[in-house]
């Protein structure tokens, strides 16, 4: 058995920084997608055991999210094929507050196997990559109404944590809850943006009937539809309003503030208007 690390959604958000960490490292890794070779897909099962061959680790990420309908099937089938593969160990990124995710966790937590479960909060990529980049593009913010505070999660510290779950045994049968070190609301993670970029970026919120006419108007998936009116009604309720020291406990340091993370971001270029 090779000491080969599967990684699933290797270049996703979380997945492209884990496998880039591991191949720093020279640990032998392998991108689980649809455009790697055994192409990897979780509405195919097919081949999942052709992509597992000599795996012995793997992260796993499920797009779009633990809490859909759809996820409990395809995790109970890939955890099934991976023990049958003789995989040794699993890392399940989860979300933090959702019961319906857990459902899955405990698919993992029961499979016999190593695990690791990782809930995360809001990712602070979510104003970078996808969801919520085209707004701070076009200066305008526009999101059902949300009163909760969140502790938004930057994915580098997400990843970060990944890995030591991955290359140290210690990290074995837990849960952990992966938090920012501050609770903001959206309306002032925007306006942080907007003054890192010197720009006016307009916020308003909307309700829940009107933003999904928005995003039905935009010809988004029904899952991906779903999903939002799930987390901004549901997860997004005060339930999560409260931070963790998971982050600071496993990597000896502080979580990355959304100042941090937006001084990064703006100097990338990301948010730069074409």
């Amino acid at each position: 058995m090779s000491n080969n690390i599967l990684v699933l959604g290797g270049t996703g958000k979380t997945g492209r920084r884990v496998v880039e960490r591991l191949t720093t490292l020279a640990l032998p890794v392998t991108i689980g997608s649809r455009k790697a070779e055994p192409a990897f897909d979780w509405e195919n099962a097919g081949n999942w055991a052709d992509v597992l061959k000599d795996i012995n680790k793997v992260y796993i990420t499920f797009q779009p999210d633990l809490a859909v309908a759809s996820a409990l099937q395809a995790i109970t089938k890939f955890v099934e094929t991976a023990k049958i593969s003789a995989v040794e160990q699993l890392v399940l990124l989860s979300g933090r507050g959702e019961k319906e995710a857990q459902v899955c966790e405990n698919v993992v937590i029961n499979s016999g196997m190593k695990w690791t479960v990782i809930r995360a909060s809001w990712f602070m990529q979510n104003f970078s990559e996808n969801f919520l980049l085209d707004s701070i593009l076009s200066n305008e913010v526009i999101l059902p109404t949300v009163k909760a505070l969140e502790p938004f999660v930057d994915a580098d510290d997400i990843a970060d944590v990944v890995i030591a779950a991955l290359t140290e045994d210690k990290h074995a049968h837990k849960i952990y809850e992966l938090t920012g070190p501050e609770l903001l609301s959206f309306e002032l993670a925007t306006s942080i943006i907007a003054k890192k970029l010197k720009r006016d970026i307009s916020y308003t919120e909307i309700s829940m009937d009107a933003y999904v006419a928005a995003l039905k108007s935009y010809q988004l998936p029904d899952d991906f539809i779903l999903l939002m009116q799930y987390l901004f009604t549901e997860v997004l309720d005060g339930r999560n309003e409260s931070l963790s020291n998971d982050i600071e406990n496993i990597l000896g340091r502080k979580p990355t503030s959304f100042n941090a993370y937006a001084n990064k971001t703006a100097n990338s270029g990301i948010w730069k208007i074409q």
